[in-house]
């Protein structure tokens, strides 16, 4: 399944839009992480930990539109946008939510 922000793709003609397609991953971080990220907050420096749940919650999200595109006999995705919102009590938990056109290139 190629997957791609762009409208069109270069050398291919789409021969049939099959419609909006989405993913949506909601993911916690666990007590753990959140202390070892205010350490960081105070000492700087990345963290490793919250980034690895977010490219987790990225693929997912990725992965999952891909299978809905992929049902409805789609071989791409173009204009694809992600987004990243903090949800739950105390933004405690991370959600990605990912969108697209499911369509049919040559």
């Amino acid at each position: 399944m190629l997957i791609t922000t762009t409208q069109s793709v270069e050398g291919h003609r789409i021969l049939e839009y099959k419609g909006i397609v989405t993913g949506e991953t909601i993911i916690g971080a666990n007590f753990w992480k959140d202390f070892k990220a205010s350490i960081r907050d105070i000492v700087g420096g990345r963290s490793g930990s919250y980034e690895k749940v977010l490219i987790e919650a990225r693929e997912t999200s990725l992965n999952e539109m891909a299978q809905r595109a992929a049902s409805w006999g789609a071989n791409a995705i173009i204009g694809v946008d992600i987004d990243y919102e903090t949800v739950g009590q105390n933004g405690s938990m991370l959600m990605v939510s990912v969108s697209g056109t499911a369509v049919v290139i040559q």
